[in-house]
């Protein structure tokens, strides 16, 4: 099977599987180093393929680091796409890709610490805004369906939004941290809760949507 590329050339099974093999060992060079102290030669020496090689994949390292962000949110979008219930009302919905989020940024903490770096850095400050606004339009989404359910308190949702996509980073960010002495089970919850009760148009609402599982359970989990 053969896809295209960005510029057009085809890229085989084995092709994209080089390509991931060069974004993985970048990100966690650019985590451990910081973009600035990786070379592409050490990329390249680190996934043990040819300079030249590099140069067929990516124009440069600014470019694999644009990718790699790109995909990386791609990712982030998936897991919480995986993790929201689609027979569920979207406050409870909502409750389930908050944690979701949380509990991916956990799980590749070193990028996540890395764009946090790189953010100071004006070259990247589109790049790694528009991940904050996809996020932040994915959510008013559902909150605007939530309003018109009257199940969300009616306000603007972009700002309400907002407030998500920021209590999901906040909590992110003190949990790679280490600074809140609690397990990522519990953060998740609590932030879970944290958004449903500031967005939900009552306390019988709010309640009932806690009580709601917060994952889908994985193929076969069950068995």
């Amino acid at each position: 099977m053969e896809t295209r590329s960005v510029d057009g050339r085809r890229l085989t099974d084995q092709g994209r599987e080089r390509k991931q093999q060069l974004l993985d060992h970048a990100a966690d060079l650019f985590s451990r180093r910081g973009y600035a102290d990786t070379r592409v030669v050490d990329i390249c020496e680190a996934a043990g393929v040819a300079k030249g090689l590099f140069y067929w994949y990516f124009e440069n390292k600014e470019a694999l680091f644009a990718e790699l962000v790109t995909s990386m949110r791609l990712r982030l979008r998936r897991a919480q796409s995986e993790a929201m219930d689609p027979n569920m009302d979207p406050l409870i919905r909502l409750r389930q890709g908050a944690e979701a989020s949380l509990r991916f940024m956990a799980g590749h903490a070193p990028f996540f610490s890395l764009l946090e770096v790189e953010n100071r850095d004006q070259t990247w400050t589109e790049l790694l805004r528009a991940g904050t606004e996809v996020h932040a339009q994915d959510v008013a989404a559902l909150i605007g369906e939530g309003i018109d359910l009257g199940l969300i308190r009616e306000d603007d949702p972009t700002l309400l939004a907002y407030g998500v996509v920021g209590l999901v980073s906040t909590y992110s960010h003190f949990q790679r941290t280490g600074r809140l002495g609690a397990t990522l089970d519990e953060i998740a919850e609590v932030v879970g809760r944290f958004v449903v009760r500031s967005l939900a148009a009552d306390d019988e609402i709010a309640r009932r949507a806690e009580r709601i599982p917060s994952q889908i359970p994985a193929a076969g989990a069950l068995g």
